[in-house]
This record gives C-alpha cells, structure tokens and sequence, in this order.
C-alpha cells in the first residue's frame, strides 16, 4: 500500500473522520485528549495535495469528541457532538469559535447526521437516551425522538427525509417515521432486536460451521444505511459481528452475519460506489473491507437433520475482501471518500493517526 497518507494529530486521540461531501480533497477529524476521557477536543480539518496530507484548520472545544459531520449547506460549516453533551457548529470562513452552539443533551452527545435529502435539518443522539432533531438556524431542538437507553449512533435514511434510525445499548434498532402522528410512540414505527435469531430452526454459518448465537444481547455501537437498497441496514458493536438488517421484515433475523473482527466493531460505513461493500473499524485496531454477499445467487440450503427443510434458515456470511493492519491502536473511525473510482478510504485511530488509502490496493493483496 504505498498509496497510503498520513496525519498526526498529537496530544489527541481521533473518535471519527469524515470526508468533505464537496471536495475529494478535503476531509475532517474529531480528536479528544486523553481518550475523551477529561480534557479538551480538537477539531481537525485536513487538505489533500501534492505534499501529503495538510492542516487546513483546527477548532477548540472545552470538551470531548465523539463525531462530526459535514454541513449539506454550506461547504464551509462542520458540526461536532461533545462530551458536555453539546454540539458545535464551525465554518472555516469565521473565526475560531463555533457560530452556533446547541446545548440540551444531559449526557454525553455521541453522534451527529446532516439529513442527506432536504439538507434542512440535522439529528443528534446522546447517552441520555434522546434522539433530537435541531435546525442549523436554531438554538433549540425541533424535536426530541425518546429512546430510552444510550444511544450510541442516529442516522437519516439516505432516500427518505422522515425516516431516522438509530441504535443503543439495549442492543435493538428503532425506526422513527416523521410522518406519523406523534401521539403514536412519538413516530416510533419499528423496534428490531437486533441480536434475535431469525424464526424457526436455524443452520450453521456457513464460512464457521458455528451455529448462530444471535440471541446473547449486547451494545450496538455503530450502524449505517445502504446507499443503493434502501430498506438495507448494517449495525456493528460488542459482540463484534457485522449484521445487515431489511427493514421491511422487524423479525426476519439479519440478511447476513460478518465475523471475523476480533473486538468490538467501532464504526461502519457502507460504500457509495457498491451496493455489497462496507468497510468497518474495530478495537482490535484493524480496518476492514466486507463484501455481505447480496451480489451473489443465494444457495438453496442443504438438508437439516432435525427440520423439515422448507422452515430452515440459513443465515449468509459475508466476505471479508481484505483488511489494513497499519493502525497501533483502537480503530475508531472510517469513512469512503465520495468521488473518483471509488476506492479511497480514510481511517482514524487512538494511535493519534488519520489514514487514507486505497482499498482497491488492499484488496489485490
């Protein structure tokens, strides 16, 4: 992989990199120091050129963060989730203090997601078990989504304005629906747990030969949306399996399971370029490229000794496509860039380092 840049951020430990939506060259970190535990956060914005990676802009905050997310309005604007559970909104264009700040969080904010579609609205979630949805324009939230339980990430659908997921430590997906009445569970639509064996006997995996544990709880850390099938989901967490979920079907079970992750799976993000592909930050300080196997002709499955073979599930395994080792610590952030052939990944870890690579070479090896 000679391919491969880097960045240091010293005295602080990246939470989450993100790519610019704008420009391939451009991208942005959130740091802590002393691994948000106590101290203070930095907010790093990088350039891509000719020389490498280079310090484009840094922000200050008073305390920890935890994730970033680029404005879909204004190119120049970046908004972080901080560990005094407010979110801060930075433009490169102003001076160094945030312009607008939002604080109603009672806990740790820990995620952030601008709505991809009407680009009007951005969500936060904290471990207060709240989701809020907040306009850019405004100090106060428009909406508070109760969860109930810390929540680690919050997502937009990427081709429904009114859909927003999010994922907790209760290890369960909820799908909220602006558009229902708010009397009804506050929009609250669909509950899925997301470590339920799908229904009815289940076979082995098929890549293990491990029968499926799905039923043991545990924290879901991370989950993104598929780009290309919309009702198509993936969640990632303590028990450090990759699952992929179809929306449509609360109790199906997952599509298909991804292990190999030896800790637990930190941040996931599926390509823009690939409706199968998703790449995946763990603790065990590995990042890694999956294929989940929705390209592939689905296998009849064989003959289950105990069960009559029309009720039996058999539960895929994704492919892992290859995996980048050059982290020393806990991998924490990954994100594809949005343009060119889409192989460019950047990674960040607590080893105070940003990555960026192209998968594409990782995969030939």
């Amino acid at each position: 992989m000679a391919s491969m840049l880097e960045f240091r951020t010293p005295g602080f430990n990246p939470y989450a990199v993100k790519y610019s939506p704008y420009y391939d060259s451009r991208l942005a970190v959130a740091a802590s120091a002393h691994y948000g535990i106590v101290g203070n956060g930095r907010l790093f914005v990088l350039g891509l050129g000719p020389g490498g990676i280079q310090l484009e802009r840094a922000f200050e905050t008073n305390d920890a963060q935890y994730d970033l997310v680029w404005s879909e309005i204004n190119e120049n604007q970046l908004l972080v989730a901080c560990g005094d559970g407010s979110l801060k909104l930075f433009d490169l264009a102003a001076g160094d203090f945030p312009i607008m700040s939002f604080s109603e969080h009672k806990r740790e904010a820990f995620s952030v997601c601008w709505n991809p579609i009407t680009k009007d609205s951005f969500i936060s979630s904290s471990w207060d078990g709240t989701v809020k949805i907040w306009s850019p324009s405004r100090p106060t939230s428009l909406k508070t989504l109760p969860v109930g339980t810390c929540t680690y990430s919050a997502c937009f659908s990427p081709t429904n304005p009114a859909i927003i997921s999010c994922v907790s430590s209760d290890s369960h997906i909820r799908i909220f629906d602006l558009r229902t009445p708010v009397s009804a569970k506050y929009h609250l639509v669909s509950i899925i747990p997301a470590h339920a064996p799908p229904p009815g006997p289940t076979l082995p995996l098929l890549s293990t030969g491990e029968v499926f544990a799905g039923n043991v709880p545990a924290e879901i850390l991370t989950h993104d949306w598929n780009k290309y099938r919309d009702t198509v989901l993936a969640t990632g967490g303590v028990d450090r399996l990759v699952r992929t979920f179809d929306v449509r079907n609360p109790a199906g079970g997952p599509l298909a399971v991804l292990p190999g992750h030896e800790y637990a799976v930190r941040r996931l993000a599926w390509s823009p370029h690939a409706s199968d592909v998703l790449a995946t930050a763990s603790y065990d300080m590995t990042v890694r490229v999956w294929s989940d196997g929705s390209q592939l002709q689905p296998r009849r499955p064989p003959e289950h000794p105990n069960s009559n073979s029309n009720n039996t599930n058999i539960i895929p395994v994704g492919t892992q496509l290859g995996l980048m080792n050059r982290h020393a610590e806990f991998a924490t952030g990954v994100d594809w860039c949005l343009f060119g052939a889409g192989g460019w990944l950047a990674s960040a870890g607590w080893d105070q380092r940003v990555l960026v690579w192209d998968a594409h070479s990782l995969l030939r090896g």
